[in-house]
């Protein structure tokens, strides 16, 4: 095992020795040293790869904020109480970060973790067309670490009426972030900012992200359901970790509630307090 051969099988898979055996030192110079090279390496086998692209007309001085907080606001104002909604949309406002030929290095640099470096610089590559990493790489259109969301590049060429990522990764956010972090009280009970099931984070999002579309597109309840029965006919998530039926269901109920967001919540809780389902419509759920 040599520092070379670990730093390809790196690049290539993503894989790596957690005891960084093939670099020199104790314990914790080898941890240091190793994770340091290999996103210097990562860095710089990214911009091999995309020499010469530049930084899209569309992105030079785009004001990140105010398109953010005009996408989250809906959802942030539907799941938390007034007194919290100006400090998680503070929150949200700074979180997303589109990744870009000028800040893809610096991103990877400064990723907490070597697999979440790897899986955005696959990310990044596949928004501008360049070759990706290895054939395992994931094909990921935004990814969120702690509270920040790096989005692709491909947000402004989505065409799918039902598809919006940003609000999807900062519905990852919810379960992500501290309570604490962003100044509000935290309990034994309540640490998170939402309180969703390890196994149902992926539906929340997805979920979520439909229906802001619906939201945004549907003025009426009649005209939110036409456009949930709409996404029913072609939702399609291309990801193991949800039941498209699932997501279908949620977004039809959340349709016609009237505070879908606190629907889909409701539903995406912790198994012990997870409200029992009910047809839409009924009164036994009263959002």
């Amino acid at each position: 095992m040599d520092t070379r051969s670990e730093i390809e099988r790196f690049l290539r898979t993503g894989d790596y020795d957690v005891h960084c055996r093939a670099w020199p030192g104790d314990v914790l110079e080898r941890e240091r040293r190793a994770r340091d090279e290999l996103r210097q390496s990562l860095a710089m086998e990214v911009q091999r790869r995309t020499a010469g692209i530049g930084v899209p007309e569309k992105l030079q001085g785009l004001d990140v904020v105010a398109p953010t907080r005009r996408k989250v606001e809906p959802m942030v104002r539907g799941l938390f109480p007034s007194a919290e909604q100006d400090a998680v949309l503070a929150v949200l406002e700074r979180s997303v970060v589109f990744l870009t030929p000028a800040n893809i290095s610096q991103v990877l640099l400064k990723s907490s973790w070597l697999n979440t470096a790897w899986d955005l610089a696959n990310l990044y590559l596949l928004s501008v067309g360049a070759e990706l990493l290895g054939e395992d790489a994931p094909r990921l259109l935004g990814l969120s670490e702690h509270a920040t969301c790096y989005v692709s590049l491909a947000y402004f060429d989505e065409e799918s009426p039902f598809a919006d990522f940003l609000v999807h990764e900062a519905a990852h956010v919810f379960h992500n972030c501290k309570r604490r972090t962003v100044g509000l009280p935290e309990t034994r009970r309540r640490e998170w900012l939402l309180d969703i099931d390890y196994r149902k984070r992926e539906t929340f999002a997805y979920a979520c992200e439909a229906y802001s579309r619906v939201l945004a597109a549907g003025d009426n309840r009649q005209a939110r359901m036409a456009l949930a029965e709409e996404y029913a006919a072609c939702a399609a998530p291309s990801d193991e970790r949800v039941a498209v039926s699932e997501v279908v269901e949620l977004v039809r109920e959340a349709a016609a509630a009237r505070n879908g967001w606190k629907h889909i919540l409701a539903r995406c809780g912790p198994e012990a307090r997870r409200v029992p389902h009910v047809a839409a419509g009924t009164s036994a759920i009263k959002l």
